[in-house]
């Protein structure tokens, strides 16, 4: 079986590996011809554990293959994803220019039956612009070519994508023929081999799907974040309440950790654009407008406990900031709860020196001068008046305390992820903020 996956991006790299790591010929296609000409050499654009070595791996089997060219590409071929980008718009929805542009290079290129499945999340009703994108390129050319189209949303980690891939929860295929159906069966087979379920359904269903879910999770991160909010004014502790909820079976405890808000390539884009669907079809997501509106806010809890501890002029300040990512195992830093508080200390005119294991490049090609950046995480703490933990990473959560201590000009630690124990902060003398439990002063 041949596929083409369009588009090198995070789902289209990843989904391309893994394909290929079970024996399927796959050919990744991209219009940066550095970035496939990188691929070739195995120089992978992204940061996730363990694909730079699968990506090298496959490549020298014979299995996995980078091309700028879509029509090669699409000699042979049985499946076509497309996996570009759809950033969002001013007003929230999703743009959906590189999907139906790839659409159309689809049309003018293929030359017998595809199915085009559309992996980039995009709003419901896509995949049929889609298939009249393609239908307009083959009436120009006078040609009848049957092809039918397909949603296959991913439901990838990042930090946790080739997991994720190759043991699914689930698989969702929206089809709407029986031949599209049979395709992207034996597509899916070797990974329903134990036991994971391929659910078929409508196309816009699938579309939806996938809304859904990232939509729900992030709900569950800002109802938790407003808790902790609430649990501060009322003397209650947030941690405790997340134990004593997250052990009923209905609640779960997965995606209930308190926080300085969510960010990433997902959660914040899909809710913005599903909430955007509504409105277009006259309807008010209320719940998710809120999700929404609790997150910003909380991306701006740390500089008010900041600024409760150390005032509105923070000039002549210096803070230590641990984690740029918005998440551990990854260098993704788009809509990183990190990037507001650097950008209100700044504004407050303080300094702001910072570590992060993986983003540093990242964080370099985005803020360029303006922080500074440290070689490990106890370098940044030299001179600097606080400590800002921001990203759970592991080498952060059992740091040498003594160290911090004599380093850093106060006793003072932000911790935007709950990782530290309040009583030990206050042991080995540390001023200690965190979200949802009361400040606690030595």
């Amino acid at each position: 079986m041949k596929i083409s996956i369009v588009g090198t991006g995070y789902v289209g790299l990843v989904s391309g590996t893994c394909f290929s790591d079970v024996g399927i010929n796959v050919t990744c296609v991209d219009i940066d011809n550095t970035k496939i000409e990188n691929l070739k050499k195995g120089i992978i654009p992204i940061y996730e554990p363990g694909l730079e070595t699968m990506v090298r791996n496959n490549v020298e089997k014979g299995r996995l293959f980078f091309t700028t060219s879509l029509k090669e590409s699409l000699e042979q071929t049985d499946v076509v994803f497309i996996a570009v980008g759809t950033p969002p718009d001013e007003d929230g929805s999703a743009d959906l220019k590189y999907v139906l542009e790839v659409a159309r290079q689809i049309g003018k290129n293929m030359t017998s039956y595809l199915v085009v499945v559309t992996k980039s999340t995009v709003p419901i009703g896509t995949a049929q612009k889609v298939k009249a994108a393609i239908n307009d390129e083959l009436e120009k050319r006078g040609v009848e070519i049957d092809f039918d189209v397909a949603s296959n949303p991913e439901f990838l980690k990042e930090g946790n994508a080739i997991e994720d891939f190759l043991r699914p929860d689930r698989i969702v295929v929206g089809t709407e023929s029986e031949r599209a159906e049979k395709t992207m069966s034996r597509l899916y087979k070797p990974f329903l081999l134990n036991g994971h379920p391929i659910i078929f359904m409508d196309i816009p269903s699938a579309e939806m799907t996938k809304y859904a879910a990232n939509s729900m999770l992030a709900t569950k991160i800002s109802f938790m974040n407003d808790m902790a909010n609430l649990c501060e004014i009322v003397g209650a502790d947030i941690t405790s309440v997340r134990k004593g909820i997250g052990s009923d079976a209905r609640i779960g405890n997965k995606f209930i950790y308190a926080g300085a808000g969510y960010g990433g390539s997902c959660f914040p884009k899909d809710v913005k654009a599903i909430i955007k669907t509504a409105d277009d079809n006259g309807y008010k997501l209320r719940i998710l407008q809120s999700v929404e509106d609790v997150n910003q806010d909380q991306k701006h809890i740390l500089v008010k406990k900041i600024k409760e501890q150390f005032g509105s002029n923070l000039e002549k300040m210096t803070f230590a900031l641990w984690g740029l990512s918005f998440k551990p195992k990854t260098d993704d830093m788009r809509e990183a709860p990190a990037l507001v508080v650097i950008d209100e200390l700044i504004k407050l005119g303080a300094k702001v020196k910072a570590y992060d294991p993986v983003a540093m490049e990242e964080a370099e090609r985005i803020l360029g001068d303006k922080i500074e950046y440290g070689e490990d995480p106890y370098d940044v703490l030299i001179d600097a008046d606080a400590l800002i933990v921001i990203t759970e990473w592991p080498e952060f959560r059992i740091p040498n305390f003594k160290v911090i201590e004599k380093l850093l000009k106060n006793n003072v630690i932000f911790d935007g992820r709950n990782i530290y124990d309040p009583a030990e902060m206050i042991e080995n003398g540390f001023s200690y903020y965190s979200i949802g439990r009361n400040a606690m002063h030595p």
